[in-house]
């Protein structure tokens, strides 16, 4: 017999109306959901030509009578950075001069001091190219060592490259310092002025968009570095953060959940409670973060109060409109068996409404991290929002995106759990997977007497 035939199927175009891709599509494009904006930072950030408003510096100096100090790592616009090199030059030429005419701007400490400066403006150049450690190159004696190693050649700058300008410029530096001493002493370093290096950078984003890898490296770095005994490490401020978040939500939930249950079965509490809640809910949380502070003190109690505040009455309405969705007939059919009141809503509503309800929760638990910053900078500050709102202050933008990313990783992740959950504690739900009978599902079934969550079954009389 022929062997049978197999059916070709035609391909499931891409854009159907109220129908569902295949699971590879879907997961392909929640993938790239992720992936673009990644790509677009990407392409800001390591295309030159595209954006790049700025220069990053990697080598600095300071100029005479001038206030504004640029150190390696800041940031100066285009326009700015020629002025910057050429102010500096002007000073070097200025200092060639007079050790050619054999003048001398200062003298004795002052000079050496001054000197000292310079040969510390070598110390991002060393911790940029992996030749010090930033603990080593506050080391003057190490640093005196780079330059002759530059000077002399036996050190080769591979990350951050050295122009053939300041090359010029560190080896008449040393040809000086060596006449004076060939190893360190800071009493017998030259009053004669040393050359100041000549500003160098590369395009950057502005300061507020630092580039992906600098992120992710300086995030590690965060969470890697050791703190002092009286300062919380990231870890610590991150489990506070959560503390935060999860005490306002959890009790914002343990009193809206019944009372919005409440209002959505009977109408006595739906027009006691409702109009107050309604109105309340567009009052700005923050709002009462002064009262917040007065009443709990300044604390952790306020923080979760304002948590609090954000959550519990916008999930009032959400759990009374999800408890008015339930089907009317459940409720006729309890009520033709006898049931009374209280058995309704222990083995008719709440039954019903679980699963809708598993699912607000989840939507209002990310309503609740939202409230997570604010809070954290009512009365004494804490958590991660005080390192954001310290980096930020010093401009340490890179230091604050991955905060901000780790907080919304967690949110999202939390939520991913929760949802992934569902299809265990309510495998009877339409939308739920067929897999029913997992360790988790099994111990929803035991908790929750399946026969009545499977379909509503009431026998009749007060249980």
């Amino acid at each position: 017999m022929p062997s049978p035939q197999k059916i070709q199927r035609p391909p499931q175009p891409w854009f159907a109306v109220r129908k569902q891709l295949s699971s590879r599509r879907r997961f392909g494009l929640a993938l790239c959901s992720f992936l673009l904006p990644v790509l677009l930072w990407c392409l800001v950030s390591y295309t030159p030509f595209i954006w790049h408003p700025d220069i990053k510096l990697q080598v600095s100096a300071e100029r005479e009578n001038v206030t504004t100090v640029f150190t390696a790592g800041d940031h100066v616009s285009k326009e700015f950075f020629p002025r910057f090199v050429a102010a500096v030059e002007a000073e070097n030429a200025a200092i060639l001069e007079a050790r050619a005419a054999g003048e001398s701007t200062a003298s004795g400490f002052a000079a050496r001091r001054a000197n000292l400066k310079i040969i510390r403006q070598m110390a991002p150049l060393a911790v940029a190219n992996q030749w010090l450690t930033r603990q080593e190159s506050r080391d003057d004696a190490a640093l005196f060592k780079i330059w002759k190693g530059l000077a002399v050649g036996e050190l080769n700058p591979r990350k951050v490259r050295i122009s053939d300008q300041n090359r010029a410029i560190i080896q008449r530096n040393w040809e000086l310092l060596e006449s004076y001493s060939p190893v360190f002493d800071s009493r017998q370093l030259p009053e004669t002025p040393l050359e100041k290096l000549v500003p160098q950078g590369r395009p950057a984003n502005p300061v507020y968009l630092p580039a992906p890898h600098e992120v992710i490296l300086k995030g590690f770095q965060d969470f890697t570095r050791e703190t002092a005994p009286d300062r919380p490490s990231m870890f610590q401020r991150y489990k506070h953060s959560l503390r935060i978040v999860f005490s306002g939500f959890l009790i914002a939930a343990l009193i809206g959940v019944p009372l919005g249950v409440l209002c959505g079965t009977f109408d006595f509490f739906s027009r006691l409670f409702e109009p107050f809640v309604d109105f309340f809910r567009y009052m700005p949380a923050p709002a009462f973060s002064t009262l917040l502070v007065a009443v709990f003190l300044a604390h952790d109690a306020p923080k979760i109060a304002l948590v609090f505040l954000g959550t519990f009455f916008q999930l009032v309405l959400v759990v009374a409109n999800t408890t008015r969705q339930l089907d009317t007939s459940l409720l006729e059919a309890a009520q033709t068996l006898g049931a009374k009141k209280l058995t309704m809503i222990r083995r008719v509503i709440l039954p019903g409404i679980t699963p809708n309800l598993y699912n607000d929760m989840r939507i209002l638990l990310g309503w609740a991290w939202t409230w997570l910053v604010i809070a954290e900078l009512i009365g004494v500050k804490s958590g991660l929002t005080e390192f954001i709102e310290t980096q930020g202050r010093w401009r340490n933008f890179d230091s604050v995106f991955p905060i901000i990313i780790l907080i919304g990783l967690t949110g999202f992740t939390t939520d991913q759990i929760l949802a992934s959950l569902r299809k265990y504690f309510f495998p009877w739900t339409p939308d739920s997977s067929e897999k029913r009978h997992g360790p988790l599902g099994r111990f929803a079934y035991w908790m929750l007497d399946r026969d009545v969550y499977v379909t509503p079954n009431i026998k009749g009389g007060e249980r």
